[in-house]
């Protein structure tokens, strides 16, 4: 029963032991608290999520019990849905303890469980890896990528936090931020492209456009050997790296899953790439310098979501550095020991509540989970504004833009819509349920942050929805367990501001 998660575990320790023998010892004592992890992300998705084959789910004294269709009973400790730490070291089923999250999900026996169970396993066992070859001691990040390299255990909330198939250990050391890599871009001629923006000089050659590409997609995609680019660092989403000294972000095509999406580039959004860039940075204007968007200078595709790449600014560029400013992802923040006080946590929620808000009500909802929001902090740490990257998945609203006299933009697609629960679900549910809640990394804080930020914001529709209603969040492991859907599947959380302990 115990078979996938062994299985995952023990071939990445065969394969650890052949590449960096010196790791095995760490990765091998770091098992217990990645299966940890790992079991208490799903606990999470089990005790929220609209999962077909729980037929109810009962609080009891000292935990909850799930009860199942079949008849069976799921038990574990009470749930937190918005807290960071590893607290659940099993659940029994039917009696039976389980702490790995790929046996429990192969015991559960649910339709789709045992691709899902695999995924499981190999997230676990990349967790490991993951924290098994971390330094002892390393010196203070000084920019946004050195913050992204110390984020090791990838989605705070996602039980494929680490899950990346297709990759061997070896590509997982020389591929991943957390492993400190530096990676050799490649360089794919293409005669034909599709380029919008102002594609860069270094990028050309003898007339042709040349398309960065990530070794990986190389070898197992487009098995094209690709002309030698420049040495460029891997930042958290793995498939976009920054060049050297601060230089920009090239975010190349790489077809591989990871978490829940496989991870390419689609030729309408290299086709609206300058559009959106351009319509985001007079949005950003707005909003009293609290905000600032990194500009995407140029996009290209071989018409083709498997070669194609983005070049855009880099966060630095917003940094006042004479000033001794630093942006920080917001994932990182809890690394900086900044939001343990809370009134600088309910300083940044209410800057980021502010932009958000501000920004839904004249038509645009961010995608501002940890990875696309940064916060430019001053000298003394205090947050000052925000920085957005990867305008890929936000959403526009015609209707809205009009009301406040605003021109809509040529787009089209999942990008526009007047829906306003689409609308509101992308902003709560990123922002919110997402990087807020992940930076306050418990219920009690977040309610506390979110209680002292919202008393002075001004009064819209947006806001009492947040305010009243549920929270909504991604069904993450529902969307894994869902595979013949497409498009995002949503639950609600309780809402903060409405309960009184969790």
């Amino acid at each position: 029963m115990h078979a996938p998660s062994v299985r995952a575990e023990a071939e990445l320790a065969d394969e650890l032991h052949a590449v960096r023998p010196d790791l095995s010892a760490s990765y091998a004592a770091g098992l217990p608290g990645a299966r940890s992890a790992v079991l208490t992300r799903l606990w999470r998705a089990l005790a929220h999520e609209p999962l077909p084959w729980i037929a109810r789910r009962e609080a009891v004294r000292d935990g909850l019990v799930l009860h199942l269709v079949d008849g069976r009973r799921l038990d574990g400790p009470p749930v937190d849905p918005y807290a960071t730490a590893a607290y659940v070291g099993e659940v029994r089923l039917d009696g039976r303890a389980y702490d790995r999250p790929a046996a429990l999900v192969r015991a559960l026996g649910v339709p789709h469980g045992a691709a899902f169970a695999v995924e499981l396993g190999h997230s676990t066992a990349s967790l490991a890896l993951s924290r098994a070859a971390q330094p002892s001691a390393a010196p203070e990040p000084v920019s946004s990528q050195e913050w992204e390299q110390r984020l090791v255990d990838g989605h705070p909330y996602h039980p494929s936090c680490r899950s990346r198939p297709g990759f061997s250990v070896a590509e997982q050391l020389a591929y991943g931020p957390e492993h400190r890599a530096q990676v050799r871009l490649g360089l794919v001629p293409v005669d034909d492209a599709l380029v919008r923006g102002t594609w860069p000089a270094w990028l050309r050659q003898d007339g042709r456009v040349m398309v960065p590409v990530h070794p990986w997609q190389s070898e197992h995609v487009l098995e094209v050997a690709a002309e030698e680019g420049p040495l460029a660092h891997p930042l958290m989403s793995l498939r976009t790296l920054a060049l050297p000294a601060c230089g920009p972000h090239v975010k190349t095509a790489l077809s591989a899953r990871l978490t829940s999406s496989v991870r390419d580039i689609s030729v309408s959004s290299v086709e609206m790439a300058a559009a959106v860039s351009g319509f985001m940075e007079s949005m950003a204007a707005g909003t009293d310098g609290l905000l600032v968007v990194t500009r995407t200078l140029g996009a290209v595709s071989a018409h083709s979501p498997d070669l194609a790449a983005l070049v855009r600014e880099s966060p630095e560029t917003y940094v006042n550095a004479a000033a001794g400013e630093r942006v920080v992802p917001v994932a990182a923040l809890p690394l900086t020991g900044l939001p343990a006080s809370p009134s600088w946590l309910a300083r940044f929620t209410r800057l980021a509540l502010d932009v958000g808000l501000r920004l839904l009500e004249r038509g645009v909802a961010l995608e501002a989970h940890g990875q696309n929001l940064l916060v430019v902090l001053s000298s003394a740490g205090d947050p000052l504004r925000l920085v957005y990257r990867d305008l890929a998945d936000i959403r526009v609203s015609p209707a809205r833009l009009a009301c406040h006299g605003v021109k809509a933009p040529e787009l089209s697609g999942r990008i526009v819509t007047d829906d306003v629960t689409a609308l509101r679900r992308k902003l709560f549910g990123s922002l919110v349920a997402g990087a807020l809640a992940s930076t306050a990394g418990s219920g009690a804080a977040l309610r506390a942050a979110l209680r002292d930020a919202v008393r002075d914001l001004p009064s819209t529709p947006d806001l009492s929805a947040l305010c009243e209603g549920p929270l909504p969040t991604k069904a993450l492991t529902l969307m894994r367990l869902s595979p013949g859907r497409t498009g995002d599947l949503w639950t609600s959380l309780p809402n903060p501001l409405a309960v009184s302990s969790f």
